[in-house]
């Protein structure tokens, strides 16, 4: 699964670069828990918690199985 949501992450990323911002994979559960390192100018904004979930998120749990939840640590 862990390669899976890399591949993901790797279409979301231009979208966030190009705001200045960007995102890193820290870990991927067993159970289905993401998470992920918003850094630049996405780990300071007050919208990282709409992106977070509403995009990153949103479209993890469209194109992978068993991803459950995105959290930022």
């Amino acid at each position: 699964m862990k390669e899976e949501v890399m591949a993901v992450l790797e279409n979301i990323r231009p979208a966030l670069q190009a705001d200045g911002g960007d995102v890193e994979l820290v870990d991927v559960s067993d159970d289905g828990l993401v998470k992920v390192r918003l850094v630049g100018a996405c780990g300071h904004c007050p919208m990282s918690t709409m992106t977070l979930k509403m995009g990153i998120e949103r479209t993890l749990k469209d194109k992978v199985p068993g991803v459950k939840e995105v959290i930022s640590i």
